[in-house]
Order: structure tokens, then sequence, then C-alpha cells
């Protein structure tokens, strides 16, 4: 209780103090604000001469402002690792030697000891509680089905992200999401058969290293980092066009960072940490 007070007043002083720094801002909409003196009218003029991207947005997320993106996708990396020492459970406590489960299409319930192992046809057994609902053959069929068009649009905002609304945070997300659809119409195993921990884990880090990997290839080729015109001998392209090609490279990295982590948050959320049972 005693930490709950502190912690309580931690989060209420940093509130106090971060509502205090707002007192400098401009004013909501102001048309005399630096924003829209400076910055607005320099990407509105130039964003498309530069970098040959029609989304000044992502443009500026990943080009003009991209160190800042890349810790952005760093801090989601962060999220996710913190979430898995946070909940992530190895050691199966003595309240949960005994488990019962319930086969969802059949009712038959298993009793497993300790030390026991589920058998492979009962990879979709499930804990019984008083809370557990039997998952609807209509709602199993229709996410099966939406779900590739799901991922497929998500593949849509990440390559087109550039050249349209999108990028690789929404369509890092929309995966994420049909990836979470699929274990909450299914069950949580089935999920974890076709993606498991260690790779989503993997492809979280993956999507951070090929952002920042982006940076250092243009160091390497003489330009600043995340300069993309430097890859214009790799890509066969002019420096301009370089440009968008180097944003769609490090979109598809954030996307892949982005999706990996919300599964591996919700692996974690969703079983307690234990990754044997949940939605």
């Amino acid at each position: 209780m005693k930490m709950k007070i502190i912690g309580f007043i931690i989060v209420l002083l940093c509130g106090s103090l971060l509502i205090y720094g707002t007192i400098d801002f401009p004013g909501f909409g102001d048309p005399d604000a630096p924003a829209s003196t400076y910055l607005s009218p320099r990407y509105v003029e130039n964003t498309m001469a530069e970098t040959s991207v029609p989304n000044i947005v992502t443009a500026v997320l990943a080009d003009y402002r991209g160190y800042d993106t890349m810790f952005e996708t760093t801090v989601v990396f962060s999220a996710a690792i913190a979430c898995f020492f946070l909940l992530r459970v190895f050691k199966r406590r003595e309240n949960d030697e005994v488990r019962h489960y319930r086969h969802i299409p059949t009712g038959i319930t298993l009793r497993i000891e300790k030390g026991g192992k589920i058998p492979e046809e009962s990879a979709d057994f499930q804990r019984i509680d008083s809370e557990w609902v039997p998952h609807d053959m209509i709602v199993n069929t229709t996410s099966r089905l939406i779900i590739p068009f799901i991922q497929l649009f998500a593949l849509y905002v990440i390559a087109h992200g550039h050249h349209s609304p999108g990028g690789g945070f929404q369509g890092g997300v929309i995966l994420g999401a049909a990836f979470i659809l699929f274990a909450v119409s299914r069950n949580l195993r089935a999920s974890i058969r076709r993606m498991g921990e260690k790779v989503s884990a993997i492809l979280c880090a993956a999507g951070v290293f090929l952002y920042a990997g982006t940076g250092f290839l243009c160091y390497l080729l003489g330009g600043n980092f995340l300069d993309y015109s430097a890859l214009t001998g790799i890509l066969g392209v002019d420096p301009v066009t370089a440009h968008s090609h180097g944003i769609l490279i490090v979109e598809i990295g954030v996307g892949i960072s982005v999706m990996a982590a919300m599964i591996w948050i919700y692996y974690n959320l969703s079983s307690v940490g234990k990754h044997d049972e949940g939605l």
C-alpha cells in the first residue's frame, strides 16, 4: 500500500510538471507559431522536390526527422522487452500444478498432473474457469476469411505509405491486429504455433536493426547517417528517388518491429506471462 501511495505521488508530480511546461506552448491553431511560419511552408514547398514523396507526413517522419522516428521504433522494441521481463513466467507455480482443460468442439475434460504434458492432439485445450466461453464457429470462420484481407491491406499500407496515407506504424499495427484476431477467434496456442515468442522477439529486433542498418549503410557509402541519397549507386536511381526508396526500406523495418511488438506483448498479457493458456 505504501508503494502505491509513493507511486501515485510520483505520477502526480510528473504530470504536474508536464502540464506546467505547456504554459510556454503557442496557442492552439496560432498562425504565428513557429510550426506555421517556418516548418509547414518549408515542407510543403520542398518535400516533393527533395524526396519524391507525395505524402509529406511520411517524408517528415522517415527523412527530415529520421533520427527521431528511429528512436520511436526503439521505444516500441523497449516496451515489448519491458513487458517480457515484467510478465513472463518460466517456472510453474505451486497452485498451477494441476490444471483442467476442455476441448472446444467436444467438451472433453483432461486432468494434467504435475510434470505432465498436453498431448499433441490436445493442443487446442483451454483452461476451464468461470468466465470461459466456447469459441463460436461463426466468429472462427468469419475471422479466417477476413484475416488474409487484413494482412494484404496492411502490406499495402506499409508499401504505399509514402505515396498515400499510411506508413510503417499504421501497417504494423494492422498486421499485429490480424494475428491477435486469429488468437482471439481460435486460441493462444494456435497463434503461437504460427508465430512463436522467439520469432516475434527476433522480428521486433530485426525491424529496429533494419532501420538503423539503413542509416549505417548510408554512412559507409560516404553520406551522412540516414542520408538516403548515398544509396544512389546501390539502387541505380537518381538521388531524389533514392530518398523515396530509402523511406520505404525504413518503413518496412518500422512495420516489422511494431507488428512483432504487438504480438509479443499480447502473448504475455493474455496468458499472464505463462504462454500456456489465454484468450
